[in-house]
């Protein structure tokens, strides 16, 4: 009650406290949609292409349970034994121009790429290299500044390539090149078409008498 002399002042409810508790969510209600991230504008989409071209060969070559998956990437070449050249190269990247130290193996026209030199039949290549569509295979220090250095030229880009010594390099230059003569000619051969040596029909000379109508 207000004293004696007190102005009577309407009652006012208490402030609601801090540590009110919430109202405990029923199973009817749904919770707050998520935004989708937007993609990292840094990444450019030839590199998210490349990350997701390495995310399937990886995810080929995790699966065992395809054995034809390593001939569907090679081409029908037995790239596991009986290479013409094989040994350690470092690449640059396609899209990423980092360099990559990969395991080579030249064999019947085609310039296969792993991880590791542990090959075997089971092996998803990394990457291959018709050389047969090549142009040229030749030194390239003076491009890069570096040592050992070479490159090989397609119609649509030029790969370049670092070898161990000026030894190896020279040995992957020739015997890349005589692999681009080889199969190039193979294929030029089989691409030739030669009218004149197709059978053509003989004509009847016609004669220089002619025989007057009889009347």
């Amino acid at each position: 009650m207000p004293r004696f002399g007190e102005p009577n002042l309407p009652r006012r409810n208490p402030a609601p406290s801090a540590h009110t508790p919430t109202r405990p969510r029923t199973h009817l209600e749904s919770p707050p949609p998520v935004a989708n991230p937007a993609p990292d504008p840094q990444i450019p989409p030839a590199a998210m292409a490349a990350s997701l071209w390495r995310a399937v060969m990886d995810s080929v070559s995790g699966s065992s349970s395809s054995p034809s998956a390593p001939d569907a990437a090679s081409g029908g070449v037995e790239f596991w034994h009986g290479a013409e050249r094989a040994g350690w190269l470092n690449k640059q990247g396609e899209y990423i121009k980092t360099w990559r130290r990969r395991w080579f193996v030249l064999k019947q026209g085609r310039l296969f790429w792993f991880k590791d030199p542990a090959v075997t039949r089971a092996s998803v290549p990394r990457g291959v290299i018709p050389v047969a569509s090549c142009l040229t295979v030749k030194g390239a220090e003076d491009v890069l500044n570096r040592q050992f250095a070479f490159e090989l030229s397609t119609p649509a880009e030029t790969m370049y390539f670092i070898a161990d010594s000026e030894k190896e390099k020279e040995e992957w230059i020739n015997s890349i090149g005589r692999s681009i003569v080889q199969h190039s000619c193979s294929i030029a051969d089989a691409e030739v078409v030669d009218y004149d040596s197709r059978p053509q029909a003989t004509t009847q000379p016609k004669d220089s008498q002619e025989t007057e109508p009889a009347a």
